[in-house]
């Protein structure tokens, strides 16, 4: 069984971009435009990994990342967030709410597949 993996983004063509680049390295993904959508698909998709944007509507990246990092069911999901803004207290307080990674936009294709996989190393297939 491939790694699922949720997109939580609400940019139309960065949802594109992420969805047809995850489902390319043979990876089982949905997508979520906002935090409240995220939060209900993380319970049903049970995703290995969350491609998480910080500005989504509704419910924050961190308060999404929060609620991934207090359900004991998703203690093993990674959590990349991704952020056009790459200040230092931004890292911090996505670090802080759980994230395993973080990436700033834009960022090369190859960079994200690599980080994903390297997030993904060592799960049960």
């Amino acid at each position: 069984m491939s790694a699922r993996v949720l997109i939580a983004e609400d940019e139309d063509s960065i949802v594109t971009s992420l969805e047809f680049l995850m489902r390319s390295c043979g990876f089982e993904t949905r997508v979520a435009l906002d935090g409240e959508s995220a939060i209900a698909c993380l319970a049903e998709f049970r995703p290995d990994l969350v491609l998480l944007d910080i500005m989504l509507p509704g419910r924050s990246g961190f308060e999404v990342c929060g609620a991934i990092r207090a359900d004991r069911a998703l203690e093993d999901t990674r959590v990349l967030m991704l952020t056009a803004r790459g200040g230092t207290s931004e890292v911090a307080r996505g670090m802080a709410a759980g994230a395993d990674d973080f990436m700033i936009k834009p960022f090369s294709t190859q960079e994200l597949v690599a980080r994903v996989r390297s997030l993904l190393q060592g799960r049960a297939p």
